[in-house]
Parts: structure tokens; sequence; C-alpha cells
């Protein structure tokens, strides 16, 4: 049986104030394989993640991906991991503290991760010692999948489920068109290829997820294809111009293609294409899958593979019109919760 939380009392008067809880994938406490295993443990255990079951899954997980997979993931944190921590967790806060700026000022903001810290009862335990009692949850995935955004609303609803005075709570499940959005990734396209060049071609590489998911129903590659359209259509490019392709493919299981491991080497190869421009629009924040995954691994297949020119994009970050667009996906989707001085 549920054991309700404890709850903080407050006056009529101090009680339902505003928060914004902004959600990521996660990330390691440190580039260590001590650190990367009960992080990867707790993510791979989802069955939003692998949906297979535990009595299969499990000795599997324990028994072979993570002892090896945790240190071959610590290697690649290890080689993006700033002086001020994770990328993702450096980014993401640097996000809370630009929106928080963006906000009024009785709007209260935190961040947490599906998985590893800081946790979504940490986050929400902080958001009511403050009164919040009104709540508006924006999982950082523009594209919706069920391994990531579902995901991440589960962990909340599964916290919902253990308090005794709920939240309200509202929820963005996806806003892979948003005007803002689309602009603040058109822009990045554009001022960085001002600075650097223009490659032969653009790639908008996403996350996968397996081939499977989507036959069931997960809207995903639907949603990844018309962000790549409207942002091409803002930059003016051409069918020809541009393509879009799926990573981190895990398993054996068949995933969602064009591949893009596959395409940097095909691309020079057969298509001679050697002049690459490289953007992951499913992810708002770099991390070891954008840092390490394609700006430093992706580079090295691409050249040796023939390729001369490759350009990696980085995430929208802490960039001003990103930061603009989420403020206005927070009172788009705030329904006259959060009141906006009028200009």
């Amino acid at each position: 049986m549920n054991t309700f939380q404890s709850e903080f009392s407050f006056p009529l008067a101090e009680q339902n104030q505003e928060g914004i809880l902004l959600m990521n994938l996660g990330t390691p406490d440190a580039p260590t394989p001590e650190a990367v295993r009960p992080y990867l443990r707790d993510f791979l255990s989802d069955y939003r993640v692998v949906e297979l079951p535990k009595i299969i899954w499990q000795p599997i997980l324990h028994g072979i991906i993570l002892p090896f997979r945790s240190k071959k993931s610590a290697h690649a944190y290890k080689k993006v991991w700033l002086k001020e921590g994770s990328p993702l967790s450096v980014f993401t806060q640097r996000q809370v503290d630009g929106l928080r700026e963006r906000l009024p000022e009785n709007v209260h903001l935190a961040y947490a991760m599906t998985y590893g810290n800081p946790s979504v009862h940490e986050a929400l335990t902080m958001l009511k010692s403050k009164g919040v009692g009104r709540l508006l949850v924006v999982p950082l995935y523009p594209q919706y999948a069920g391994s990531s955004t579902g995901a991440a609303l589960d962990k909340v609803w599964k916290e919902l489920q253990l308090q005794r005075n709920q939240m309200s709570i509202r929820t963005v499940s996806r806003f892979f068109n948003h005007t803002g959005y689309i602009k603040s990734l058109a822009a990045q396209i554009r001022n960085y290829r001002a600075q650097h060049g223009t490659g032969e071609k653009l790639m908008f590489s996403y996350h996968g997820i397996p081939q499977r998911h989507h036959d069931l129903g997960d809207p995903y590659p639907l949603e990844c294809h018309e962000t790549a359209r409207l942002v091409a259509m803002e930059l003016g490019l051409k069918e020809n111009e541009y393509i879009v392709s799926f990573q981190s493919r895990f398993g054996r299981d068949k995933w969602l293609e064009p591949s893009t491991q596959d395409l940097f080497t095909d691309l020079p190869r057969k298509q001679k294409i050697t002049k690459l421009d490289v953007i992951c629009p499913g992810f708002v924040s770099d991390c070891v899958e954008t840092m390490e995954e394609i700006a430093i691994a992706g580079r090295e297949q691409f050249h040796q593979a023939g390729g001369t020119q490759f350009q990696y994009i980085p995430c929208l970050n802490d960039n001003a019109d990103w930061l603009d667009a989420l403020a206005d996906l927070v009172a788009e989707n705030s329904g006259g919760w959060i009141h906006f001085p009028t200009v």
C-alpha cells in the first residue's frame, strides 16, 4: 500500500502558487563507470525504454549490458564533461535561469531528470515547499516519444499518486511545430553557416527509437520529419539539400531509418557528399549523444569515409531566441495561471 507523503501546510492565501518544471532524460553524477552504472540501470530498466518482460530483460541487463556499457559510456562522458559538470545538467540549469528572467517574479521554477539527479521527487518537494499548487510540466523533448516524453510524465504521475494534497498539473507533451522553436532552430543554422560556411547537405539527426514502437502508434518519426520540413522551409532549402536520419541504435531490433551512422559512411562514399552540416533538433541541450556521438565520433567516421568538411551545429542550449520561444511556450500553455505584464 502506498504511504502518502507528509505535506507542507500553508495559509490559504499562500497556497496554489504557480510553478514550472522543466524535464530532461538524465545524466550520471560523474564520468566514471561507478556513477554511470546506476544511471544506466534505471534508464534501461524502464519498460517505456525497453519493452521486454523483466524476467527476460533483467538478467541480460545486469549480466551483459551494464558491465560493458558502463565503461564505454563513462569513456564517452569523460570526453565531453565540462568544468561545471555534465553538459546536459549545465545547459538545462542555464535554461532555467534564462526562463526565470523572462517570467513574472512570483513564478517558481525547477528542473528534474527522469533518471538521475535532480529527481522528480526532489524537484516537486522543493516546489511544494514554496507553496506551488499549480504546476506546468514541460519535458524538453520537441517531438513526442513514449520512451522520452512518456517516461518523463510517468514519473510525474507516480509522484502525484503519493501526494496527500495533490497539485493541479498541466503538461506540454510536444512542441515539434511550435513557431518559436522552428524559428530559433532556423536562426541557429543560419547564423552558424554565416560564420563557418555552408556544406553540401544539411543533416537533421534525431535520436532513434525501435521501428516497432512507431508501428504500434508512437508518432515520433512523423513529428521529426515535420520539424525538419518546417525548418527547411524557413531556411528556403530544397528537398535535395537536407536529409533526416536517426542515431543511437541499441540492440538487435530494427530501428528507425536511415541510420545517421550509416550515412556518415555512405554520403561521402556512395553519394559523393564530402561537406556535411549536422544538427540534432530532438535535443534542446547538448549532451553526450550530440557532443561525443556526433561531433567527435561522427566527424571521425565521416572523414575516414572520404569526407572533407564536417560541421556540427550546436543545440539551442541557452540561445536567447530559444529562451524567448520557451517563455512563449510556457505562456501559451499556462492557461491563465501565469499573468504576464502587458506591453
